[in-house]
């Protein structure tokens, strides 16, 4: 498996995961609803993918999203640096995350921008975790189980990842966070 910044290539991940399951490109696009170019892209480390293309991804393969860049050589000791970190890219209007920790599987800490209306996700979604975000600078507004909680610079919020959530800028400033994840399925 080649490595990068000190991470996983997710092509890498993903084409192991999608020859051990005996699927050709075609036939894990038709199962994710995904294009033969976009998967041979990530596979091909081209395009990072976005959390709804791994979403998908980890749906086809019954698992969840951190199986896709778990790293089963993971070191001991892992020094995240700015510039050399993956990057799970989102649309337009949606935040891409910088994965701070390695592929353990126990841990997943991830650093975001959110621009004035950005969101992470279309829909409020849940999944087996507990989540933390702590706002670094700006303000959020986390949606958990309907309920919305304003969240500034220096607080942070913590909650039952199973209850369907989201997080959004309302703002006019930019926010930046800091999410951590445990187990990772973010």
């Amino acid at each position: 498996m080649k490595h990068v910044s000190g991470g996983p290539v997710i092509g890498d991940r993903l084409r192991v995961l999608r020859r051990a399951r005996s699927l050709t490109l075609r036939s894990l696009a038709e199962r994710t609803g995904l294009s033969v170019a976009l998967l041979s892209q990530i596979e091909n480390g081209k395009t990072d993918p976005s959390v709804e293309t791994l979403r998908k991804l980890a749906k086809v393969f019954d698992s969840d999203l951190a199986d896709l860049f778990r790293e089963p050589d993971a070191p001991p000791v892992h020094v995240s640096r700015a510039g050399e970190r993956f990057r799970m890219q989102a649309p337009a209007g949606q935040i891409t995350y910088e994965r701070l920790t390695p592929g353990r599987g126990d841990l997943e800490v991830l650093r975001a921008d959110l621009a004035p209306g950005d969101r992470s996700a279309t829909e409020p979604w849940g999944h087996v975790s507990t989540e933390c975000v702590y706002v670094l600078s700006g303000q959020i507004t986390a949606t958990v189980d309907g309920q919305d909680y304003e969240v500034a610079a220096g607080e942070s919020i913590t909650f039952d990842s199973r209850l369907p959530h989201l997080f959004a800028n309302h703002t006019d400033a930019l926010a930046q966070i800091i999410l951590a994840v445990t187990p990772p399925t973010p």
